[in-house]
């Protein structure tokens, strides 16, 4: 007896069937430097006009297992954004321009209705950016994937004007540290929160307990990551001295806004200066979980931050909460000895 492709688990068909599902949401990403995107062997992107000297800035990433969440809910429309900001931010940092997204789906057996989803939230992200979708690639791997689950990967390519590179190294001592609030725990952490949360405490997805506000478990753990790209652009673009940029993601406060201080600094923050949310004490009280590894692991409410002269702490503060964002001072950068840190009091 003959047998087929099909006969293995690949159903090319379903394939074909996702990318016609795939172009529409493409579409409305495009910008004006694609000149060939999704349906071709590969992208063909030209760098914007009014660079002096472009420097290309790249970045790929994950979702971890907060698809593990987004599986158990059946929920596959707002983890694409998670993707898209997971590269986005991190480009973002550099004071890139995102420019162009390319995405990888690995699953089981593919389900064009489910990979739909996910790819139209990986649109809504790339639009919320200002990036291109222009390609990916998806893999249908029998036997590989549990059935119903699928892996995320993300690459993002951004560009930047040399002059402009922001790399920390103009951080100096008495500058303030703006802190720009997560929308909860963002993509990070989710080992420790399911833990917690459905193994330890057998809390259930629609579960609404009364520190969320009247919000399901469920809608509160998938979140979409907050994609600052836009009002990151505003700020450096309004003039304002920009000298360090963080992506608040593994490791927390204190492990990443060091990766932009330069040697000889401290970045110390007050935690009063901010709330944190509600989910955070959940995950805490719920697993009793170590002061240290709640710093190591969360963001704790705060997504991004930036580093500004103290005479350009007003401007930065006023621009960003004209855009509607909550920002605040949470520190400053004191003198400190061999490698950057970041303490928290």
């Amino acid at each position: 007896m003959a047998i087929t492709y099909r006969d293995s688990g690949v159903d090319i068909e379903e394939g074909d069937r996702l990318v016609e599902r795939i172009k529409p949401h493409a579409k409305k990403t495009m910008r004006p430097e694609v000149m060939a995107g999704i349906g071709g062997f590969a992208s063909l992107v030209s760098l914007p006009k009014g660079y002096r000297e472009p420097i290309l800035v790249s970045g790929t990433d994950g979702v971890g297992t907060k698809l593990k969440v987004a599986f158990l809910a059946g929920r596959h429309d707002t983890i694409g954004q998670d993707l898209v900001a997971m590269c986005v931010n991190d480009v973002a940092c550099t004071g890139a321009e995102p420019l162009f997204f390319l995405d990888y789906f690995g699953t089981g057996k593919l389900s064009s209705d489910q990979a739909a989803d996910v790819v139209a939230g990986i649109a809504d992200g790339c639009a919320k950016a200002g990036c291109a979708l222009v390609g990916g690639e998806t893999a249908e791997l029998p036997g590989f994937y549990a059935p119903g689950e699928y892996d995320l990967a993300g690459f993002c390519v951004g560009v930047v004007e040399k002059s402009e590179v922001i790399d920390g190294k103009r951080v100096q001592v008495g500058d303030v540290v703006i802190g720009l609030p997560s929308s909860g725990l963002h993509s990070n952490g989710y080992s420790l929160a399911r833990k917690v949360l459905l193994e330890a405490k057998g809390m259930k997805l629609d579960e609404r307990p009364e520190a969320l506000g009247g919000r399901t478990l469920g809608e509160a753990l998938l979140e979409p990551t907050t994609i600052y790209v836009r009002d990151l652009l505003a700020l450096r673009r309004s003039g304002v001295d920009v000298r360090s940029m963080s992506h608040i993601t593994g490791g927390g406060l204190v492990g990443n806004v060091p990766r932009t201080l330069p040697d000889g600094t401290k970045a110390m923050l007050d935690s009063k200066a901010w709330k944190i949310p509600a989910i955070f004490e959940m995950i805490r009280e719920g697993g009793d979980v170590p002061a240290d590894d709640m710093l190591q692991t969360f963001n704790l409410g705060i997504g991004f931050t930036i580093i500004v002269p103290r005479s350009d702490e007003g401007p930065a503060l006023q621009l960003l909460r004209g855009r509607g964002i909550d920002a605040v001072t949470i520190g400053e950068i004191q003198a400190g000895s061999g490698e950057a840190t970041c303490e928290i009091k």
